[in-house]
């Protein structure tokens, strides 16, 4: 028997019956047509046991009487997801309007696990050993940074994978139960679930990489022994002399790409690629000639000054996309759904264009059943991120 992939629907409409019948008709008609197509048989197989949902935030209030309507309608599924600006889906997305997007997963039950803030992910079990995580956050959390790392700590490739929710009404996650507000929570899977994950970055170089000389918590003193403002001006093509206001303006509209020196290996970095952080500057002081950027950054890390650009993020989209088709190709191995996390300050409005990054991974990948939402941070290794796309898809042998 092939491989039988996941199954998505979407829709969109003002009441969420609507939206929601429409895509749980699409969804099972897919998982309908992809058992005949590896099986022989139209029934909806019992291996179907992982349900994704991402809603729009206009939906956040109707959460639990969708999750309940989902446990009816596909009893024996476990259901994780959380709330964006924006859903996605394969090809297409539904950016600011009240939306949904489902996938279900036939996966064996003793190959994830659902975790939350009641029922913690546990480094090792007796019967099952996390490998990787698609995890959901509130970004609200204080001590995320802290938590994030411990999190995956608890995974034998030290690979996560997710976003922060991100709504102008109530923050829900959905790991077998609605959580309103703070907290971890999503699926663990085993090793024995295929995993190939990369980060695109929205942002286009405008300087050298430099290394942090000197730097003090979120402070940078100097790159490469230079004044940090100094080497910063240099690289827009600004003089040394500049008046501050102008200045401030540039540096308003600059980010910071940010990579440890001595960064941890992961268990697979070839299925998971490299990752760099991008920051936002903050502040500076003309007189001391720092900058301030958005994150503790250490001496000995590297530094990139850069802005975002959407065609060069589109661009960055479709290499990450070509790496992950490419390991498919060479691995002998089969795409069998996708979950693609991007920042809620991307999405159509960003790139002038609906879907603009739905589209460009599909014309890579395929038509991959896909699904994601539009989040107010990103997730990636054991980090948050802003600005990015985090690509993941799951994989079979063919």
């Amino acid at each position: 028997m092939n491989p039988i992939p996941f199954a998505a629907g979407h829709a969109a409409h003002r009441d969420w019956r609507v939206a929601l019948g429409r895509a749980l008709d699409d969804m099972l008609h897919a998982a309908r047509v992809a058992t005949a197509h590896s099986t022989g048989s139209g029934e909806l197989p019992v291996e179907y046991t992982l349900g994704l949902c991402y809603l729009t935030d206009a939906f956040a209030g109707d959460a639990e009487a969708i999750l309940a309507e989902l446990q009816l309608r596909v009893p024996g599924v476990h259901w994780v997801g959380t709330v964006g600006v924006g859903v996605a889906a394969t090809g297409a997305e539904h950016f600011d309007v009240p939306a949904l997007a489902l996938m279900l997963a036939p996966l064996p039950r003793s190959a994830f696990r659902v975790f939350s803030g009641v029922q913690p992910l546990r480094a090792e079990g007796a019967d099952f050993h996390p490998y990787t995580a698609l995890v959901h956050a509130d970004g609200r959390m204080p001590d995320l940074q802290e938590l994030l790392p411990e999190l995956a700590e608890r995974t034998a490739s030290g690979y996560l994978f997710g976003g922060l929710s991100a709504s102008r009404g109530r923050s829900v996650q959905i790991a077998d139960a609605v959580f309103d507000g703070g907290g971890l929570s999503g699926v663990a899977f085993s090793a024995e679930v295929g995993v190939i994950s990369r980060v695109t970055q929205g942002c286009q170089p405008i300087g050298p990489r430099r290394i942090v000389s000197r730097a003090q918590d979120n402070i940078v003193i100097t790159l490469d022994g230079r004044a940090a403002l100094d080497c910063a001006l240099q690289d827009l093509g600004l003089p040394p002399d500049m008046a501050l206001e102008p200045v401030a303006e540039a540096l308003s509209n600059t980010l910071v790409g940010l990579h440890p020196a001595e960064d941890a290996e992961i268990v697979a970095p070839a299925a998971f690629g490299a990752d760099m952080l991008v920051r936002n500057i903050i502040g500076l002081d003309p007189r001391a000639r720092v900058v301030a950027i958005g994150d503790e950054v250490a001496k000995g890390a590297w530094l990139i000054f850069c802005r975002r650009d959407p065609a060069a993020a589109l661009a960055d989209l479709r290499r990450i996309a070509r790496e992950i088709r490419d390991e498919l190709v060479s691995g002998g191995r089969e795409a069998l759904g996708a979950v693609y996390v991007s920042c809620s300050g991307r999405g159509g409005p960003h790139f002038g264009e609906p879907a603009a990054e739905l589209t460009t991974i599909r014309d890579v990948i395929g038509d991959v059943p896909l699904v994601g939402f539009f989040a107010g941070g990103e997730i990636a290794h054991n980090r948050l991120y802003g600005y990015t796309g985090v690509l993941t898809v799951f994989t079979a042998a063919r």
